[in-house]
């Protein structure tokens, strides 16, 4: 009977049963393909991730599942993944294989608990997006700044609202919302440093994220671009409170003219457990 280790993380939270859960199989050379996305769907977490040896000059290479789909990216399996494994690897910074490329993702402790990362997330392509129109009757909304889709290995698109309690207040239409695509669907509001968030994915089975680390990057540069922020200007931003697994995400963005030549994402986590399946 063969037997597949895991850890639970809660990311970008310093809170046991907050932020986002992540499930982190630390050995997944010998889990079979087919069983790769029958296990995310089983423990239906926003993201499972899946560790094999590294391949191209990273520390080890990491494979991440929705509980529908596999993606090449995405930002709170990378952090928790690297607060998985820097531990035990003694390592300052851990460079992480993803489909997007290597991630790497430094972690500062406290005598020997890691207690916050930064990751340097890949740069997003940007263009409007074309349905705008449809989304925002699904969400019964407009939005104050252009409706942009960026996207890091996640396309994301972005909503800005008026006040933190039209953030709070929204109640999309998820079929709806499903239908125009797989986006993630990211409406915010806020000022200066301090900003509020919720994302919709339905269609990768995730109706709402309780944190969201690929999209505050882009967050944080479609703030800059469209001069709400300076670029350089680190933010945070709050999400999951509506879910019930408040979060908090930092995120700030290197540039001039429009353009990011950096973005890092920072956050906190705690392993909250570890478990194993049995075949």
């Amino acid at each position: 009977m063969a037997g597949f280790r895991y850890v639970v993380a809660d990311v970008f939270t310093d809170t046991p049963l907050a932020g986002n859960q992540l499930a982190v199989f630390t050995d997944a050379r010998e889990i079979p393909e087919d069983d790769l996305q029958r296990l995310a769907r089983e423990l239906n977490f926003s993201e499972t991730t899946f560790v094999y040896p590294p391949e191209a000059g990273g520390h080890v290479k990491m494979r991440i599942f929705t509980p529908s789909t596999e993606v090449p990216f995405a930002g709170h399996p990378t952090l928790g993944t690297a607060f998985v494994l820097a531990g035990p690897l003694q390592l300052g910074e851990i460079r992480i294989e993803t489909g997007r490329g290597i991630v790497p993702v430094r972690v500062e402790r406290e005598g020997a608990r890691i207690n916050f990362g930064w990751m340097e997330q890949p740069l997003p392509s940007i263009e409007p997006f074309e349905r705008a129109d449809e989304l925002l009757a699904a969400l019964g909304v407009e939005s104050a700044l252009p409706v942009e889709l960026y996207d890091n290995g996640i396309q994301h698109v972005y909503v800005a609202l008026g006040s933190r309690d039209e953030v709070a207040a929204l109640k999309p239409d998820f079929q709806r919302v499903a239908a125009i695509g797989p986006y993630g669907v990211n409406c915010f509001a806020g000022e200066g440093a301090s900003w509020k968030t919720r994302m919709f994915h339905p269609a990768f089975g995730v109706a709402e994220d309780p944190a969201t680390g690929s999209a505050a990057g882009p967050l944080a540069l479609h703030l800059a671009r469209h001069g709400r922020i300076a670029f350089g200007d680190e933010i945070a931003i709050e999400q999951g409170a509506e879910i019930g697994r408040p979060s908090l995400l930092y995120a700030r963005v290197e540039g001039a003219d429009g353009s990011a030549e950096r973005i890092e994402v920072g956050g906190a986590a705690v392993i909250v457990a570890r478990g194993e399946f049995r075949f």
